[in-house]
């Protein structure tokens, strides 16, 4: 019988940050300085941090 790879078997679940006034955070890539940089960044107050969990 056929196995499936280890890639086909893992569930992919992508997950949601938000913000303490109640929008959602998304994250962003900055092109700065000739470096890239990611930054989360809230929907509703524009507030923006370096990642998701700073919101807290």
């Amino acid at each position: 019988m056929a196995q499936a790879s280890k890639n086909a078997r893992t569930t992919s679940a992508t997950q949601k940050f938000f913000c303490s006034c109640g929008g959602e955070i998304k994250m962003k890539t900055l092109f700065e300085n000739g470096k890239i940089k990611n930054v989360a960044e809230c929907e509703k107050c524009k507030r923006v941090e370096r990642r998701p969990s700073d919101f807290k």
